[in-house]
């Protein structure tokens, strides 16, 4: 069992791996700290399942995702964030995520998730899942962030952290001029006038820690 595992945080790398450790003896394991570690470690090798956070420094989560399965699209990558399922999770499997899962989770169902995800499988939590059977019986208005692209998404949630176009447009290797076309998209998108609405809004509805 090869099990890398990236996380900004060294203290939740540590946990995770001492969780997994305990159900897969003899599991390998890698760490990385950030969007682009994650990226090279999948390239090195093969592995048996990435267990990705959504927010780190540099690329995203959902960018580092994007690229990973484009590289290596039979890897399943198990996604996993302090932000709400009902909020993440859908959009993550949509671009290939095998699973979805909280950091508030039970240990015993990240061990869950694992193996789910190794046999084939797809993982999401029995609440996801039944909110999500109750989106497909009835029709449930949607939501203004989920009109918007993965990127314009990821435009919002840099906004709503307070960056500013030109350091939004640093971190994402763009210029302020296409920046600002996504800001003016996702407004328009959104029915939003300003970026002190989006943050409230992204604040509201925990789209940002």
């Amino acid at each position: 069992m090869r099990i890398p595992i990236a996380d900004d945080h060294a203290v939740v790398r540590q946990g995770l791996k001492q969780i997994l450790a305990a159900e897969f003896k003899h599991a390998v394991f890698g760490e990385a700290s950030n969007g682009q570690q994650a990226i090279d470690l999948a390239w090195k090798e093969p592995w048996d399942v990435l267990v990705l956070d959504i927010t780190m420094p540099g690329q995203s989560g959902l960018d580092v995702l994007k690229t990973i399965k484009k590289s290596r699209p039979k890897m399943p990558v198990l996604m996993l964030s302090m932000h709400p399922e009902d909020q993440f999770a859908v959009r993550m499997l949509k671009i290939g995520a095998a699973g979805y899962m909280t950091k508030e989770s039970a240990p015993a169902a990240l061990v869950g998730a694992v193996k789910k995800v190794i046999s084939g499988g797809r993982y999401v939590s029995p609440a996801l899942a039944e909110k999500m059977a109750a989106y497909l019986a009835i029709d449930v208005q949607t939501l203004p962030h989920e009109r918007l692209s993965d990127r314009e998404f990821g435009v919002l949630r840099l906004i709503a952290s307070g960056k500013t176009v030109t350091a939004i447009a640093k971190e994402l290797s763009l210029s302020v001029k296409t920046i600002s076309t996504y800001r003016t998209r996702i407004l328009e998108k959104t029915g939003m006038i300003n970026s002190a609405e989006l943050t409230h809004y992204a604040i509201q509805n925990q789209l940002v820690e």
